[in-house]
């Protein structure tokens, strides 16, 4: 039995031969370390042509989860996390109280209705 191979086996498509040490055209980049409020580093790198208002001042630190500056000494604070809202406090800061009780008696209305307690609801008042 023939043991069968690939001639390229282990070896990248387009590679050259072995031991090249060009392997294509490497673009100019520069790096940007960002530090955390714990000392944790981050290095981004950008292709050197982007201008520098383009770059963000603030990201999130991989390790931490904590917003990370440029600045080593004065790293951005944690921002207060908002509390979680409800779905009645949305609508609470979009009605009034008026226009709350107005619309639950028609829902109420539209209930009674299909009931078919209508009549009696209203003998009662």
């Amino acid at each position: 039995m023939v043991a069968g191979g690939s001639a390229i086996r282990g070896s990248r498509v387009g590679a050259g031969p072995m031991g090249e040490q060009d392997h294509g055209f490497h673009a100019e980049r520069r790096a940007i370390t960002y530090w955390d409020a714990l000392g944790n580093a981050t290095v981004r790198y950008f292709a050197a042509n982007v201008a520098d208002e383009d770059i963000p001042e603030v990201i999130d630190c991989p390790k931490s989860g904590l917003p990370a500056g440029q600045d080593k000494d004065n790293p951005p604070a944690v921002a207060k996390p908002e509390p979680y809202k409800t779905h009645l406090a949305y609508v609470k800061e979009r009605r009034t109280e008026e226009e709350a009780a107005e619309l639950l008696e028609q829902a109420l209305q539209q209930l009674r209705e299909r009931r078919g307690t209508a009549a009696t609801a209203a003998r009662r008042r």
